[in-house]
């Protein structure tokens, strides 16, 4: 098999493609639209030094800001997707590099407003308000303004740092060209002589393979691949890291982590208390491990074995009978919601649902006010990629109602919540299927995606976070690093996570960091740890049938920004200020430890 038999985006039944035209029907009404957009952001300048006239100009001038965004987030949708879903179209990348320039217009050209505030004063502006009802959604933008208020600097400071929001974004863009569009990765070789494709979109399903052989040398190509451009992703990453630095040090910030926790009014014990229940609780990983080894019925546990099958009747689940356990899973949540998420699925094609030559790896949910919550992912009919749909449809249904709920100015949300909300529909799902299967096979593999799950966002992602920490403040003091000394860092802290259970081949155990795009994200990794240990909460208060509960997580997900993040995780039934959500959340990953142990035999 050759790469050929991969096909290209254009060659997918549109049916399984995300909905292109109801964006934009075509590349010549995107540039136009981009055109015009452009000019609506100069108009923004007539309102600049005039916010303290009063009430109506503050009004008149949120309004025209607020539409104006509005269409630089729809074009950036419609660029960004194209070109993740083909990362060789030269056109699609050229769109896309346009849209992140214009966002960074964007900030500059609205960066005069909240200097302009400040200025207004918090009395004056609370007191406008309250008396104009064109103002009344204000009171969480005011709040959230004057409490960031030492860090907002001068109209000429914030013009200038919005601008930089472009060139301090290339770093993630050349991670994707290089690992997304310009690597070729060896083809896997099976223990029958037999070719596998490695792409960004088939690596996991190579790895989930029973052939040993196939998985080895699927695993070690990838691996290699990385570690022969370990200076180039290093120089990078640090160029990143160094982005963040020149961030924390203009915003008079004393680390870039309460810089980036500051932004979503975090203490920096959310962090610490995850890390530190992570590091106490890695007996429970290193038990894993060893249950792992005995089914697998290895000497030695291998990184690749980690997501190799615990029995050899894995089910076949296509997309459309993925859409209907998702949906069965979702059913306490309400018809409506239900039938929100069948539609999407089935009729109006918010997934780019195949692999593809050139589709971009990983999976995410995009869009804006005014389009559909898009999804890219590869679903490879199994149990790990329904799981995949699962979580992205958690992400796209907290857009979608968050959108439907508030205005442009609090249509995003916090990474926190994003991932509880995503976490939340595969904690709900696998519920249903643990309690409504009876064939042991399919018992083992929702136990395995579950393992494999929690494995990512409660392994992986705080040992990253663990990783980010450090990197950042070796780049704060001043010392630097080199790829060979992220390489020895991170193959330090995977040794401990694996307890001596599983082997180590340093080099390539330690290039994990270069193959992660989220560290490109200031401190985005930990959230996915926080996320699944909120989103198992909620699950479990929803499904054992607490009054109200799902109304509860309903409210949450309409909230956005309009709400601090932790206010609004209490709202959906969970306090993140404290340890106790992780603590029952590693409860949960024993509880599955010793299903699975009982199961293996």
């Amino acid at each position: 098999m050759s790469t050929t038999t991969i096909p290209a985006h254009s060659e997918i039944d549109p049916r399984f493609t995300w909905n292109e035209p109801s964006v934009f029907a075509t590349p010549a009404d995107w540039e136009a639209e981009y055109r015009d957009t452009a000019a609506a952001l100069g108009d923004l300048k007539q309102y600049a030094g005039r916010l303290a006239e009063g009430p109506a100009v503050l009004a008149a001038a949120m309004a025209a800001l607020q539409a104006a965004i509005a269409r630089v987030f729809k074009l950036y949708t419609y660029a960004g997707m194209s070109y993740a879903v083909d990362t060789t179209d030269q056109e699609a990348a050229k769109r896309n590099g346009r849209a992140m320039g214009l966002f960074g217009q964007a900030m500059a050209a609205i960066a005069f407003v909240d200097p302009e505030l400040l200025g207004i004063g918090e009395a004056q502006l609370r007191a406008w308000v309250a008396v104009e009802p064109a103002l009344a959604y204000l009171g969480q933008y005011v709040d959230n303004l004057f409490r960031r208020q030492a860090h907002i600097r001068s109209a000429e400071v914030e013009e200038l740092l919005g601008f930089l929001r472009d060139p301090f974004g290339n770093a993630e863009s050349t991670f994707s060209k290089l690992a997304d569009a310009d690597f070729r990765f060896p083809d896997a070789i099976g223990s029958d002589a037999a070719r596998h494709p490695v792409t960004q979109g088939t690596l996991d399903g190579i790895l989930a393979q029973p052939d040993r052989e196939a998985r080895r040398t699927a695993w070690e190509g990838y691996c290699d691949t990385y570690l022969a451009y370990k200076n180039t992703l290093a120089s990078n990453l640090l160029t990143s890291v160094k982005n963040n630095v020149f961030m924390m040090r203009a915003r008079r910030h004393p680390s870039t982590l309460e810089m980036s926790l500051f932004e979503h009014n975090l203490p920096t014990s959310v962090f610490h208390n995850l890390l530190d229940v992570f590091r106490r609780n890695l007996p429970t990983w290193h038990r894993y491990w060893q249950v792992r080894r005995r089914a697998l019925g290895v000497e030695t546990l291998q990184p690749y074995d980690i997501w190799a099958p615990l029995t050899a009747e894995r089910p076949t689940i296509p997309y459309a009978q993925a859409v209907e356990h998702i949906t069965a899973g979702l059913a306490p949540m309400g018809e409506e919601y239900v039938a929100a998420v069948r539609r999407g699925c089935e009729e109006e094609r918010w997934v780019d649902v195949y692999p593809c030559r050139g589709k971009m790896g990983g999976a995410f949910s995009a869009g804006a006010p005014g389009t559909f919550p898009f999804i890219m992912m590869s679903y490879t009919d199994d149990v790990f990629s329904m799981s995949t749909l699962a979580h992205e449809l958690g992400h796209s249904m907290h857009s979608r109602l968050t959108w439907q709920n508030q205005p442009v100015l609090y249509s995003d949300y916090g990474m926190m919540v994003a991932e509880t909300a995503s976490n939340f529909h595969q904690a709900m799902v696998r519920g249903h299927l643990l309690e409504t299967v009876s064939d042991p096979n399919f018992l083992i593999t929702i136990i395995e995606e579950a393992m494999s799950n929690f494995h990512r966002y409660f392994f992986i992602m705080p040992t990253l976070a663990r990783f980010e920490l450090e990197v950042h403040q070796r780049e704060e003091r001043g010392e630097g690093m080199s790829a060979d000394d992220m390489i020895d860092l991170m193959a330090d802290l995977f040794s401990e996570g694996y307890g001596g259970h599983m082997a180590v081949d340093r080099p390539r155990v330690g290039i994990t960091w270069a193959t992660f795009v989220h560290l490109y994200m200031d401190y985005y990794v930990f959230n996915y740890a926080t996320g699944i240990s909120a989103a198992n909460a909620l699950a479990r208060r929803i499904r054992s049938g607490v009054a109200g509960a799902s109304e509860d997580y309903l409210r949450f997900l309409r909230s956005g920004s309009s709400v601090y993040q932790l206010d609004a995780l209490k709202i959906a039934g969970v306090d993140m200020t404290t340890p106790a959500p992780v603590e029952a959340a590693f409860e949960v990953l024993a509880g599955l430890v010793d299903r699975l142990d009982g199961l293996v035999g």
